[in-house]
């Protein structure tokens, strides 16, 4: 008895968009095969990952060529089809089951059809459909393909320009893929059918790497192959423009109820570090606001506002916040970390505290701070009473945050320090430094995190008296330990820091 060939569709990238059915069929499957370029890595697998085990066979179906430049592209990849089928011919043939992994949707441009039509005849074949690229682009962007009668065209970047702009005029929506090298023909025939100003383009729709931007906006040079132009449904949006234009005359959302402020928290770095919560306020949200690089963190939603400035703006920021919400658009003001903790809920909630805004409802939702983040990445050095404190003095001035920093340190504190240095102030941390000298053993352990959760971090732990302030910067954050606070080594060569629950008598 042969085996079964299945071929899974995988989604456009989230793994939490792997159905239910090809996550069995994967953790069952005695054979899993894949495609991958030239270099090794496979988009596929990294989706499935968590799905594959040890005890499974994988099959590497590495591609000859990756580009159709090559005079020769047809007939050498047609080949490489044809030995890809005999290998996976060969372990049905010994009774294993073959799952072949396709981004996307396996017959959606999917690379899995090319050994399906080599096999399907020979042996038992199931297709488990997946998420496409478009449906996975169009839910990023929030706005819907088609609506009511529209026609929605699907078309490849590689189609000639001309024939692209005839068919981008005659449809309502479309979405083309193989995108790439074909991106200036495609945007070339966007411009000429006079659809470029509706066109949105997403990259790598649901990753972490994902990008979304008005298609005019790109720069060619910067698109690679998984990418997707999107030409949303035109109903929709002009029903959505009448009803953005109710709000004016009644007050009210785009739904007829009340604006808000929702102050959102966004953790220390990623997606990852979001609570539900935040996330859920992020997404319904008709206008974000807040400093640049934070907003920068919020992927972007063609159907929402979003409002940057400058980190010095904080109280016209919250002004400007209450006023959108004054007007019923329900507002975001992003925050790093915990909003209420050196950010905008303070600046939020004080403003709101002006009697032309009392009648405009304010929320506060928690983030994981910095200092939560850091320290868990050393270990557990907050494990007892502790205090933080900042060391800018743009808003307070030095000799307060020194008496500060001599009152906790006397009060033998772990003592979490924010804002420990930036291009602007350069010696506060010294001074600091030799102040907590006065208080602290040489010897007290100083974990230095900087940009916990991010591309660059880096945790160190070094003595309070070698504490060197040129190696400290912006992006860091400094947890200076009690007198209990100890440092062990691991088996790993690595160490962690605890404060101990239990104090000396």
């Amino acid at each position: 008895m042969t085996g079964r060939l299945t071929g899974v569709g995988l989604g456009p990238g989230d793994p939490e968009l792997i159905t239910i059915k090809a996550a069995r069929l994967i953790e069952r499957a005695d054979v899993v095969a894949y495609h991958a370029a030239r270099h090794g890595r496979s988009i596929a697998r990294s989706i499935a990952a968590a799905h594959l085990h040890d005890g499974q066979i994988e099959e590497a179906l590495i591609y000859p060529v990756t580009t159709e430049r090559n005079e020769r592209y047809r007939e050498v990849i047609e080949e490489f089809y044809g030995r890809c089928a005999e290998r996976l011919a060969a372990h049905l043939d010994a009774g294993r089951d073959v799952v072949v992994l396709c981004e996307g949707d396996p017959f959606f441009y999917g690379s899995y059809m090319h050994l399906h039509k080599r096999l399907a005849d020979r042996y038992p074949t199931t297709v488990v459909p997946g998420v496409t690229s478009v449906s996975g682009a169009s839910a990023e962007l929030g706005r819907p393909l088609v609506e009511r009668d529209e026609v929605l065209t699907v078309l490849p970047g590689t189609l000639p320009p001309g024939e692209l702009a005839e068919r981008l005029a005659a449809t309502d929506s479309a979405a083309v893929l193989k995108l790439g090298r074909t991106f200036g023909p495609v945007r070339t025939a966007l411009e000429k059918s006079g659809r470029l100003a509706d066109a949105w383009y997403v990259e790598r729709a649901t990753t972490e790497q994902q990008r979304v931007a008005p298609l005019a906006e790109v720069d060619p040079e910067s698109v690679p192959y998984f990418s997707v132009a999107i030409l949303p449904s035109r109903v929709h949006q002009e029903t959505r423009r009448a009803l953005l234009a109710e709000p004016a005359a009644t007050g009210g959302t785009e739904a007829g109820g009340r604006g808000e402020v929702v102050v959102v928290g966004l953790g220390p770095a990623g997606r990852e570090w979001l609570t539900p919560q935040a996330q859920d306020a992020l997404s319904t949200a008709d206008d974000l606001v807040g400093y640049g690089p934070y907003l920068d963190r919020v992927p972007a939603n063609a159907r929402q506002a979003r409002h940057p400035s400058d980190n010095r703006q904080e109280a016209e920021r919250a002004e400007f916040a209450l006023g959108l919400a004054a007007a019923g658009r329900r507002v975001a003001v992003v925050s790093s970390g915990d909003p209420g903790v050196f950010a905008m809920a303070t600046a939020v909630v004080e403003a709101a505290a002006a009697e032309r805004w009392k009648d405009v409802p304010v929320r506060v939702l928690p983030g994981l701070t910095a200092a939560q983040a850091v320290a868990s990445r050393a270990g557990a050095p907050l494990g007892h009473d502790y205090c933080v404190v900042s060391l800018s003095d743009r808003l307070k001035p030095w000799e307060v945050i020194a008496a500060r920093l001599a009152a906790a340190a006397a009060a033998d504190l772990v003592i979490v320090v924010y804002n420990p240095a930036s291009r602007s102030r350069v010696e506060q941390l010294a001074r600091a430094r030799d102040l907590l000298l006065e208080h602290r053993a040489p010897d007290t352990p100083v974990v230095i995190g900087r940009d916990v959760g991010g591309p660059e971090e880096s945790v160190r732990v070094v003595p309070l008296a070698e504490l060197d302030p040129a190696e400290v910067d912006m992006r860091c954050l400094l947890i200076v330990g009690s007198s209990t606070t100890r440092v062990t080594g691991r088996g790993d060569g690595g160490t962690m820091v605890f404060t101990p629950r239990r104090y000396p008598a």
